[in-house]
């Protein structure tokens, strides 16, 4: 059986969230799937078959933990089938801007991942303080895409059919690699 690793680094649960599904969808293809945040483990991808990392933009650029662990890792992401999931709410209104972050991660990092996907994240308005609360709204009123504002609601901007899709075509990939 396969050995795959989804590693991500999330700031609100969005990006936790998108590597459970992706890690239920590779479980039930039969494959032993662990599912670990860099910001709490040190642990490392050698020895898994196959492995996918997740990031959410923060700030314009993604989480320093999760490019501290790709590029601590670059080796061994390099011998194995690897893919990269992004989380942003450019992914859900400016396309342009989300894949720039991916490039310069790519830049930052060294790594060029076989598959790369694209999410949009949430705005969790009722779990924010105040101040981030406000903010957010500023943020989000000067985007493009239809961005909510009300601030008495969350919002999850992320297509889970392109979550599971991704996850599918890793497993894919992985068990081809694997013949």
């Amino acid at each position: 059986m396969n050995k795959v690793l989804v590693a991500y680094s999330t700031h609100e649960g969005q990006t936790a969230e998108i590597a459970q599904v992706v890690a239920d969808v590779l479980r039930g293809r039969g494959l032993d799937v662990t599912v670990q945040d860099v910001r709490e483990s040190h642990g490392t991808p050698a020895g898994y078959d196959g492995v996918i990392v997740g990031g959410s933009i923060h700030v314009g650029k993604h989480d320093k933990h999760v490019v501290e662990f790709v590029q601590q890792n670059l080796d061994t992401l390099a011998q194995v089938p690897s893919g990269f999931f992004s989380v942003s709410m450019a992914a859900h209104g400016d396309m342009e801007e989300a894949e720039k972050y991916v490039h310069e991660f790519e830049e930052q990092t060294g790594w060029r991942p076989a598959r790369v996907a694209l999410f949009g994240g949430a705005l969790l308005y009722t779990q924010y303080n105040f101040v981030k609360r406000h903010m957010m709204k500023k943020i989000v009123q000067d985007k493009p895409g239809d961005l909510g504002t009300d601030l008495s609601r969350d919002y999850v901007y992320t297509e889970w059919d392109g979550v599971r899709a991704f996850a599918e075509d890793f497993a894919t990939s992985l068990e081809s690699a694997s013949r």
